[in-house]
């Protein structure tokens, strides 16, 4: 396959680009003169409402005689607060990944005996296929993690004796065993990575059917299998703050899409896992990660404000960096004073860092956050938006602290994301009731046909 890829003929690529080029130069006025709502956004930045969901909620701002008023940030899973859900399994000291997963799939927070129940079923259909690492992992191995989560889901439609039915009921259950499986896929797919492009030993560990999903994903990327209390907390509550975003970002919306064409669960959570890999959706926690490696580098005093200020003045003037003009991890579609993920990660961040000896990044991040939006102020203007930190911003120093490798960073994501998902399938096909297609405005006019002989 490699082979047939490099013998493709790069000067008729190049001419067929050349040919292309033209009919992507498409003005912006011609936008606004069809009322064309780029990015399903309206003129004001909000988002066109495509659909009705019970699921989530994003609250980031009050809308006052059509202005913005920004408020602090406020995530619900099924009308309860974020928060208050930390809040209880924090006081409780106990896992909330698999009661979250319940609560969002269900509709309702579930009694000790459902949960009980609902984590045994989690635990009993962690298991891969028979065979399944080894034909569907070890032999095409993937350099991203991401691209191996969504053809392994994919493959999982084989291994389903009823894969096409798309009841609540049966999509329940293959949404169950994605959620139990993403962690093993992961991991299984890391140590490929690790065994045939970096030369590196491999550790296949089996997952425990008793253990939280937090826990397997340690004990599974993990030689010796070890990992403390304190260490699956953390990842569970990061798990919990990921696990649902509303029906408008990019990923949830993909699984609405895809299924309100009646295809089946592996396709349409497939679709989802490509999306979220973008850099600008859930591929963003390792942009941060990239952006900081360059600051630490380039500011010889973290602790200097002015230093640092200077240096985020420059990144958004495009002189260092990426040249993107950026500061990855700073601001949100709808958030505007606050995300409630990046706080409640910070605060769980903080004491993390003090015992494992990354004080200094943790501060360098913070002075990051508190010096974006004056910077962002200085470079584009007074009316720059009111900015807070997104949860990429801290996302990234969090599984470092971990020891969680950056090739996992988006899949974990997606094996948190993957019950939202399951989630708005289900609410799509119930309620959605018709396939989702907007309209594009041609702007080809007439061309006629040139008969090959004439063509030059």
């Amino acid at each position: 396959m490699l082979n047939q890829m490099k013998n493709m003929d790069p000067e008729m690529i190049s001419t067929i680009c050349a040919q292309l080029r033209p009919m992507h130069e498409i003005k912006k006025e011609a936008f606004t003169k069809y009322s064309v709502k780029r990015g399903l956004r309206n003129a004001d930045g909000t988002g066109v409402l495509a659909g009705i969901t019970r699921l989530g909620n994003v609250h980031g701002y009050l809308l006052n005689e059509g202005e913005r008023e920004p408020i602090e940030g406020h995530l619900t899973y099924r009308g309860i607060d974020i928060y208050d859900l930390l809040y209880a399994f924090e006081s409780e000291n106990r896992f909330g990944f698999e009661e979250v997963g319940y609560l969002l799939l269900s509709g309702s927070l579930p009694s000790q005996t459902q949960l009980t129940r609902f984590s045994q079923m989690i635990g009993e259909a962690r298991a891969l296929p028979d065979n399944f690492t080894e034909d569907m992992i070890m032999r095409a191995p993937s350099r991203d993690i991401m691209n191996k989560l969504a053809s392994a889901t994919l493959a999982l439609y084989s291994y389903d004796p009823n894969p096409d039915d798309i009841s609540t009921e049966n999509i329940l259950r293959q949404g169950i065993g994605l959620m139990a499986k993403y962690p093993v896929i992961i991991s299984h797919a890391y140590q490929a990575r690790r065994r045939y492009f970096e030369n590196e030993s491999m550790y296949l560990h089996v997952p425990d059917p008793t253990r939280s999903t937090a826990e397997n994903i340690l004990r599974l990327i993990r030689p010796d299998e070890s990992f403390t209390d304190e260490e699956a907390k953390l990842l569970d509550r990061c798990l919990i703050l990921h696990a649902e975003h509303g029906g408008g970002n990019n990923s949830a919306f993909a699984t609405r899409v895809t299924s309100s064409s009646g295809t089946d669960t592996y396709s349409a959570i497939a679709a989802a896992v490509g999306s979220l890999k973008g850099p600008r959706h859930g591929g963003a926690n390792l942009k941060v990660v990239t952006m900081f490696e360059d600051i630490k580098e380039n500011v010889s005093h973290w602790d200097d404000a002015d230093e640092v200020y200077q240096y985020l003045l420059r990144i958004l003037r495009k002189e260092v960096g990426d040249h993107s003009g950026l500061i990855y991890g700073m601001g949100h579609a709808i958030y505007t004073l606050s995300d409630p993920r990046a706080v409640a990660l910070k605060a769980a961040a903080r004491p993390l860092a003090e015992k494992k000896g990354y004080s200094d990044e943790f501060n360098l991040i913070e002075m990051v956050e508190k010096l974006t939006p004056a910077a962002f102020a200085a470079v584009r203007g007074a009316d720059t938006k009111v900015m807070c930190a997104n949860v990429d911003l801290y996302s990234g120093l969090v599984y470092r602290m971990l020891g969680i490798p950056p090739e996992m960073f988006t899949p974990l994501f997606a094996t948190a994301r993957v019950v939202g998902w399951i989630a708005h399938r289900m609410e799509e096909i119930a309620c959605g009731g018709r396939i989702i297609r907007p309209a594009y405005k041609a702007l080809s006019g007439h061309v006629p046909y040139v008969p090959i002989a004439d063509r030059a």
